[in-house]
């Protein structure tokens, strides 16, 4: 991933220097858990701890001449262990060390998602507790429909990224297995016993059964994961993106001293963190089709899923990660105009409480076809004149008139039915002060 998109944090999982420690403490616990079982001396683990070192320039050098990375590595640390490194790798294939690592990187990554999405998680908590009772008008299909609250609206997210906390909490554990089980993964050349030691050191389970590679359905599922984080990010910027349009100008972006919005229009505010965010969304989706094309390989197993690999796992924690803290950092600078809110709710002219009144004269006796008939008159007369409230255009009415008196009418058109169960909702979302 470019350095415009990459965090220092999560960078520093997938930087090449420590994924060749995390490469070289698989192999010494393997060499441990020899030792450990008795096959080798002690003091061979020692001498091994003592000499050993790596060089990546030394490591390039020799993947020019074999191609083949891991043995690469291995002959580097073996030039500067001497002897002793004979008993490195021993009884291991490439993938015993490479998905094993994988697994180890990735729990790491995983975790430092999490504590993203908590960031995020508060974020919206605090927009939520805020603009609780904050009315404004909910859309279905871009046109008004009724009354909600801003406050419902980030609870509705914090709800999403619950479940996306637990499916990411999941895929962690899914991922979180190593594999010391030899070329085919039948323990030929190798003892289950050095499996369990390593997989133990690393915070890891052994997985119950493996070909030469951990299976890549667990691979699949962590991107999944990481994509469906990016698809409610995105579909959280699109919702703030379009109440910053200046038609509705509900919400906007902060924008800071200096900040430009357009090379050409001086007075251009434009929404780019959250277009930004839509738009890596999309590059994070792609590599969820790349990991499924992954699962099915050549019998025990082929290398066509290696190379997307090099690219798709660290592109999509570094995505994540970027995606998660950036959201985080747009809420929480976001501008909200509580007062525009409030002049769109009422930009319909009442037509809000169509269903109120249509339900009402369901209780006094109308079918529900006779009462949608009447109300929907009366509201279309509304639609077609701006200067007809849709009060007045009901209490014209007779069908109104024999069934309500206009105090009734009046009382009906209270703003307080909408807000009536909020608590109650944030309550079982688990949004509390």
């Amino acid at each position: 991933m470019i350095k415009r998109y990459t965090l220092p944090q999560m960078g520093r999982i997938w930087s090449d220097e420590h994924r060749f420690e995390v490469w070289m403490k698989v192999e010494m616990l393997a060499l441990e858990a020899w030792c450990e079982l008795g096959l080798f001396p002690r003091e061979i683990l020692e001498k091994v701890r003592n000499q050993i070192s790596f060089s990546s320039s030394r490591m390039e050098e020799i993947e020019a001449r074999t191609r083949h990375d891991v043995i690469a590595f291995l002959t580097t640390l073996s030039e500067s262990i001497g002897p002793e490194a004979r008993f490195l790798h021993f009884g291991m294939t490439s993938s015993d060390m490479l998905d094993t690592a994988n697994a180890y990187l990735m729990k790491e990554s995983c975790e430092l998602i999490l504590k993203d999405i908590d960031t995020v998680l508060e974020a919206i908590k605090d927009k939520a507790l805020t603009y609780r009772y904050t009315l404004m008008i909910g859309r279905t299909h871009g046109v008004h429909a009724e009354p909600t609250t801003f406050g419902l609206k980030m609870a509705l997210w914090y709800a999403e990224m619950q479940r996306n906390r637990t499916r990411v909490q999941q895929a962690k554990e899914t991922i979180s297995v190593g594999k010391i089980s030899g070329a085919v993964g039948n323990y030929a050349h190798i003892d289950p016993r050095v499996e369990k030691y390593v997989c133990e050191k690393l915070g890891l389970t052994p997985a119950p059964v493996s070909s030469q590679i951990i299976q890549r359905d667990r691979y699949a599922e962590v991107i999944w994961s990481l994509a469906m984080v990016a698809t409610s990010l995105e579909k959280f910027a699109t919702e703030l993106r379009n109440l910053q349009r200046t038609e509705i100008r509900e919400v906007e972006e902060g924008f800071g001293a200096g900040q430009k919005g357009s090379s050409a229009m001086p007075h251009k505010k434009n929404p780019i963190t959250g277009e930004q965010i839509c738009g890596l969304s999309r590059v994070l989706r792609g590599n969820l089709v790349t990991s499924l094309e992954n699962i099915p390989l050549w019998h025990e197993r082929d290398i066509s899923h290696s190379s997307a690999e090099r690219i798709i796992l660290p592109d999509s924690f570094i995505l994540a990660d970027y995606l998660l803290n950036t959201f985080a950092r747009l809420l929480n600078n976001l501008v909200v105009y509580p007062q525009n809110m409030k002049k769109n709710l009422e930009k319909s002219r009442g037509l809000v409480f169509s269903e109120r009144i249509l339900l009402e004269l369901v209780k006094r006796g109308l079918t529900r076809e006779q009462a949608y008939e009447v109300v929907q008159k009366a509201a279309m007369r509304t639609w077609e004149n701006e200067n007809l409230s849709f009060q007045e255009a009901l209490q014209e009415e007779p069908v109104i008139q024999k069934h309500f008196s206009q105090e009734d009418l009046k009382k009906m058109f209270s703003y307080d039915h909408f807000i009536k169960h909020v608590d109650y909702i944030f309550k079982r979302v688990g949004l509390e002060e």
